[in-house]
């Protein structure tokens, strides 16, 4: 037990009903040893742990141990605090091999760059006395952008023509936030479904999570481009479309029959992107768009400005049907 942690704890959480108090940490190289009731100090200022975060994909969740949920003990606001952890791995992509990694310090970058910007998540930077980055970060109180359009109790017709057009121009403004921090010469690095949120009462479409990088030398930015694809594929067709789930839509027979390799995935050779074919009343030009990013295409998007053209004007026609 810390006799530090304790009256950290007992001064500024004085109603605290916590039983067990762990240990001051100003040095968080080793994060696998941070855990619950633990407080890292940075600087002058103190943050109680109170949990690890979890990375939730595919139905399953892992704990995030570099990640932790807890409060800023001198304003009692709860934060989660990033440390600094390293990896890298490659990517492929059709014809291209995406070298991935973590970098702390491009995410610090960016959140200097966004803050006050609420298209993004906010927070600040913090070195521990070994010189690790600690990213601090307010909590977005929403759900994932993927979630809340999978809850939208309709058919797709439905969801389409009533639902689509809202989200779509949101989903453009959130493209537009994108297209800031490439015109600043940075990378989001993580584009996908569960990293876009929704912001309870203001309905704000947000991105989270900074921290990967990638070299892609035949575009610079080629993945975050590839990322906005699949998040639109996603919200045109309501679901992954997968041959397992429109099997569970009870797609029709003569649907399944026309599908053929080029109407799947460059990205997850799985996905169906050719939505058109399954639902007919998807609009050529937005279906255009979403072809870019199938095996079959020869003609990728090279810039955000470009997907921007091309999305705007399906979103005037869709809004005109």
């Amino acid at each position: 037990m810390s006799s530090e942690a304790r009256d950290l704890i007992k001064k500024y959480l004085p109603d605290s009903t916590m039983s067990r108090f762990g240990k001051v940490f100003t040095d968080t190289t080793q994060f696998m040893n941070i855990d619950y009731s633990d407080v890292i100090k940075l600087g002058n200022e103190h943050f109680l742990v109170l949990k690890n975060e979890q990375e939730r994909r595919f139905g399953l969740s892992d704990p995030k141990y570099w990640v932790k949920r807890g409060k800023h003990l001198e304003s009692g606001q709860p934060q989660i605090l990033k440390l600094a952890f390293y990896e890298k791995f490659p990517m492929h992509i059709g014809p291209f091999e995406i070298q991935c990694y973590r970098s702390p310090r491009k995410e610090a970058r960016i959140l200097e760059l966004v803050k006050g910007d609420t298209r993004f998540m906010q927070g600040c930077s913090r070195d521990d006395v070994a010189g690790n980055n600690v990213r601090v970060l307010d909590i977005i109180r929403g759900k994932r952008l993927d979630v809340v359009v999978h809850n939208i109790p309709v058919d797709h017709k439905t969801y389409f023509h009533e639902h689509f057009p809202a989200i779509l121009e949101k989903y453009i403004d959130s493209c537009e936030a994108i297209r800031f921090l490439h015109d600043h010469d940075e990378k989001h690095g993580d584009i996908r479904r569960d990293h876009l949120w929704v912001e309870s009462g203001t309905g704000d479409y947000r991105w989270i999570d900074f921290d990967y990088a990638f070299e892609l030398y035949e575009n610079p930015f080629g993945l975050d481009l590839f990322g906005l694809g699949s998040i639109l594929i996603y919200l045109a067709g309501k679901a992954n479309l997968t041959m397992q789930t429109m099997l569970e839509l009870g797609t029709g027979s003569s649907i399944l029959n026309s599908l053929n390799g080029g109407d799947y995935s460059i990205v997850i050779g799985n996905r169906i992107v050719n939505v058109q074919k399954v639902y007919s009343y998807i609009p050529n030009s937005l279906n255009n768009v979403l072809m870019h990013f199938a095996s079959s295409t020869s003609v990728f998007y090279a810039t955000v400005d470009e997907l921007l053209i091309d999305m705007n004007k399906c979103l005037k026609e869709i809004k005109g049907l």
